[in-house]
């Protein structure tokens, strides 16, 4: 059956992620310590854990590459499920180049909502999939680390990884 999800969990650095997808596409990366029934709603009933569809292996490799540091942007058939206003979002996130930082309030001046930050903000906490779309790449407008579904240690550490400076020293902003 060609709609029917697989999963597959995947060892990082940073700890185990679920992936699940089918041919039509990724539908989320989350931390297993996080899964949440408000993030993928029906994927304990129909996840199946069998052979890997090539989206699903290719995101495998991607990710490989990225914690080897030989990956900055991911090239993957991406299919999560949000509202129109969450892929937006999602989709403004993606401009986000690896090594570089943003904030709320600009992804809201890009996707033309200035007064949206708190939007994309709730937007931004509702992304299913982890590291591919880089929503660790998005800080506070003062410059802290702020909300991360994967957990702020998480969001250091992919920054880190990604060589970004963190707040307290010079910021590359987009």
């Amino acid at each position: 059956m060609e709609d029917q999800l697989h999963q597959f969990m995947y060892q990082s650095p940073i700890g185990e992620l679920e992936i699940i997808g089918n041919d039509a596409g990724i539908q989320a990366i989350l931390f297993v310590d996080n899964t949440t029934e408000t993030v993928l709603p029906n994927a304990p009933a129909n996840v199946v854990p069998t052979h890997l569809p090539k989206v699903l292996q290719a995101c495998v490799t991607q990710l490989d590459e990225y914690f080897m540091g030989k990956r900055e942007a991911f090239d993957l058939l991406l299919n999560p499920q949000g509202t129109g206003f969450q892929r937006r979002v999602w989709e403004a996130l993606c401009q986000i180049p690896l090594g570089q930082i943003s904030t709320y309030k600009k992804i809201a001046k890009a996707i033309e909502l200035p007064k949206g930050a708190q939007a994309v903000g709730g937007a931004n906490g509702q992304n299913p999939l982890s590291i591919v779309v880089p929503c660790h790449r998005v800080i506070g407008s003062n410059g802290t680390l702020t909300g991360y579904a994967g957990g702020l240690w998480r969001k250091s550490w992919l920054l880190k990884h990604e060589k970004v400076k963190l707040p307290g020293t010079q910021l590359s902003l987009i």
